[in-house]
């Protein structure tokens, strides 16, 4: 009897010295798998909290309803969310996204916007006060000597033309139903490439009716700043009735220096790309070019040290054109466009494409005539 009993006080021993073996190991599992789950739990809140990487941000309801709804099945029922009523004119107002991302691309390759004063407006028409004048009658004076009155600045009314900038690029049926097209990227640098098109010959040349009033469409005259009225742009003649005269780079300095030292701070250079070819030509008294390459990779070429514009919209050396301006853009140009782009689908026009009949209303006029010269060739 002894000898079973402790046979069996002995398997007791390792039945329970085995049982709480299982139980570690189990214990041990179960904290692995709490540890899992917790590092899944930080990575999780790590993820939440770090910013959305361009090319990876969520697609607003909004964005997504215009583009997979109206832009490519032609649902107007998607547009619920879309705040812009129906214009009069027929279409609908893009989201601002897509609206963010035509006036970026218009930016980078509209000439005259990426230099001028670009201002949003919510109504067809935009108005600005500017000052033509200082304060007169104002100076040291002793103590009891009489002080005439101060006399006050001159305020003229600035309404920029404005009239409606369409463009109408077309797609096929096919582009539209192919998920893995980026028809908003698409449509954006289609509607930019077509408004800056359009735009730059405007802002340069545009008569002012129902379009805007370019800067070269001033009165212009040779007299200076304080002397000019209101609205009219000084130009510097080149002294050849045709072309540039013997010494053409001292006419440059002088349309530089007819410039107020306060518009000249960000001032620059246009000119289109056949007149630059000419004016890099150009040499000093010590035989250097004025024209200087960008030192960088992506920096404007400089003339006499301001960057050079390129606008294929100025005109070419000619008798009497204005070849070359030289001013402050940002103070002397002001371009007014209302907030919204507005979009209408058309399948029928031009089947089996689809067209997108996209409008702006767009502004601009001479803002300030002191911060921009013109060189003209003449006599």
């Amino acid at each position: 009897m002894d000898t079973e009993t402790t046979t069996d006080l002995l398997d007791a021993s390792f039945d329970l010295v085995a049982r709480q073996d299982a139980a570690e190991q189990a214990l041990t599992s179960l904290r692995g798998d709490v540890d899992e789950v917790k590092s899944r739990l930080e990575k999780v809140s790590r993820a939440a909290a770090r910013p959305a990487i361009s090319g990876t941000q969520s697609v607003s309801p909004e964005l997504k309803g215009f583009v997979d709804g109206y832009l490519r099945f032609g649902r107007e029922s998607e547009l619920k969310s879309i705040s812009g009523a129906v214009a009069a004119d027929g279409g609908f107002a893009v989201p601002r996204e897509i609206d963010a991302l035509i006036s970026a691309q218009l930016k980078a390759i509209s000439p005259i916007r990426s230099i001028a004063q670009v201002v949003q407006t919510g109504t067809a028409g935009y108005r600005k006060l500017v000052s033509s004048g200082a304060t007169t009658n104002s100076g040291w004076v002793s103590e009891v000597a009489v002080r005439p009155e101060t006399g006050t600045p001159k305020f003229n009314e600035i309404a920029p033309p404005m009239g409606e900038l369409y463009a109408n690029p077309a797609a096929s049926q096919a582009m539209l139903d192919d998920t893995a097209f980026n028809l908003e990227e698409w449509l954006a640098g289609e509607i930019a490439t077509e408004f800056a098109r359009a735009e730059g010959t405007a802002f340069v040349n545009g008569t002012g009716t129902n379009q805007p009033k370019g800067f070269l469409q001033a009165a212009t005259a040779l007299t200076t700043d304080a002397t000019r009225p209101f609205g009219t742009l000084q130009h510097v003649a080149t002294g050849s009735a045709a072309a540039f005269d013997t010494a053409p780079e001292l006419k440059l300095i002088d349309l530089v220096h007819s410039l107020k030292a306060g518009h000249r701070q960000g001032a620059v250079f246009v000119m289109n790309s056949k007149t630059l070819a000419t004016v890099r030509k150009f040499k000093a008294a010590d035989g250097s070019f004025i024209w200087q390459p960008g030192i960088q990779d992506g920096a404007p070429v400089r003339l006499l040290g301001y960057p050079v514009i390129e606008a294929e919209d100025m005109p070419d050396v000619a008798a009497n054109a204005l070849p070359i301006a030289f001013g402050n853009f940002r103070n002397g140009y002001l371009i007014a466009e209302r907030r919204q782009t507005t979009i209408l689908r058309d399948p029928f026009t031009n089947k089996p494409f689809v067209n997108f009949y996209a409008t702006k209303r767009i502004g601009g006029q001479v803002l300030d005539s002191d911060a921009i010269k013109l060189l003209k060739v003449s006599l």
